[in-house]
């Protein structure tokens, strides 16, 4: 992938880049609708991503170039993109986060961009293609950043400048990752941290391709619904501002309170929680087989609960949970439709992977995109030509 990047470079810009910097997808691997709520969230980088390739240049334009498309010149970094442009949004909401972070703009740069993250199977390309472009940037104009306000940078852009209200889970992961080693975000604190998982394991992406009609509307439900259970919790004295407030043993004495559907929704939240320290503390004492019961305790609150999972997914989880070598299956992402994962060890093979596709291809007549990723490195420069 770094050959293609480099000859593109050389064939659009008649140069050679100055520096390439790469940056993971990522797979929510527990915390389903946590981190607006607050609470933490663990995540993978996984082994597929975005590379990205950058020289600054004297005079004052901002030239974009990526796979299978031809050079987009603009002369005004500060404007919003619209149509086939549209994708520049991103590397141009990290170059002007990164300007209010003391990054000093003089002329302009030219930049390309490759990718192996598959579309459309929720592992967020998006977040990687922040990340990618914001290390790249940070070397080519000189600016000490760290990962974790690398992170914060993506998430600012993506909300500011592209117009997408999503949380940190995205950034972080793809920042901090690392090989071996799942990702815990305190989304509160915005504090950061890698739980080591080993080498011999895997996550597995089953994208049904499956998307429900109203998922934007759903999500937005859900979210006004988390709210709604704050405030009605707080009618019972308790002092809270976020369900991440709440603990498991406060909303059991106080639960007969809410409406039923808040309720339902408050408990999966609290307990999804509680079930994120869990998965931490087990890695934590090298125990990682005992996750399994708690990514599949996740799916099911995320179907019984959240009501946020689709027939698919569930036939997926359940024919996982039954497969050698599976530590345990959930839906990933925000739900209703898309991907389910697993984390598997060695002994779980692509042929175990294509009998599962091949059970649902028999139930539902069509093939989920199967995708084998191994945990990896997060945000990372990968060459440097003398400055």
């Amino acid at each position: 992938m770094i050959k293609c990047l480099k000859e593109r470079f050389k064939s659009n810009y008649q140069a050679d880049p100055v520096v390439i910097a790469a940056a993971p997808g990522r797979v929510e691997v527990i915390g389903n609708h946590t981190d607006y709520n607050q609470g933490p969230v663990i995540g993978a980088a996984i082994d597929r991503g975005v590379l990205v390739a950058l020289r600054r240049v004297d005079e004052s334009v901002f030239r974009f170039s990526s796979a299978g498309s031809s050079v987009f010149e603009i002369s005004d970094s500060s404007q919003r993109q619209r149509g086939e442009a549209s994708w520049l949004n991103y590397p141009l909401g990290v170059y002007n986060a990164l300007i209010q972070r003391g990054l000093k703009p003089s002329g302009g740069f030219e930049m390309s961009v490759e990718s192996d993250v598959p579309s459309g199977a929720g592992l967020s390309s998006s977040a990687a293609l922040e990340l990618a472009t914001g290390k790249a940037f940070s070397e080519a104009y000189g600016l000490a950043i760290g990962s974790d306000e690398l992170a914060a940078v993506g998430r600012e852009a993506e909300n500011e400048f592209v117009g997408v209200p999503c949380g940190i889970l995205d950034q972080g992961v793809s920042a901090c990752g690392k090989a071996g080693h799942l990702v815990h975000i305190d989304c509160r604190e915005l504090k950061f941290s890698t739980i080591p998982l080993g080498d011999d394991f895997s996550i597995w992406i089953f994208n049904t391709h499956k998307k429900h009609s109203l998922v934007e509307s759903m999500y937005s439900q859900r979210h006004d619904e988390c709210r709604q259970a704050v405030e009605q919790l707080k009618s019972t004295g308790l002092d809270i501002e976020y369900l991440a407030d709440v603990t498991t043993e406060e909303f059991e004495s106080n639960k007969e309170i809410l409406d039923t559907v808040i309720s339902k929704r408050a408990e999966h939240v609290i307990y999804e929680i509680d079930r994120v320290k869990r998965v931490q503390a087990l890695l934590a004492e090298g125990k990682p087989i005992g996750v399994g019961k708690l990514l599949s305790e996740s799916h099911a609150s995320s179907r019984d609960l959240f009501e946020n999972s689709v027939e698919e997914l569930d036939y997926l989880v359940r024919i996982l949970e039954s497969m050698p070598d599976v530590v345990g299956a959930r839906l990933t992402g925000g739900g209703f439709g898309g991907a389910a994962m697993a984390l598997a060890g060695e002994a779980f093979t692509e042929t175990y992977a294509e009998s599962v596709a091949s059970a649902y291809r028999g139930y539902f007549g069509e093939s989920p995109q199967v995708i084998r990723c191994r945990i990896a490195d997060g945000a990372r420069v990968l060459e440097l030509a003398s400055l």
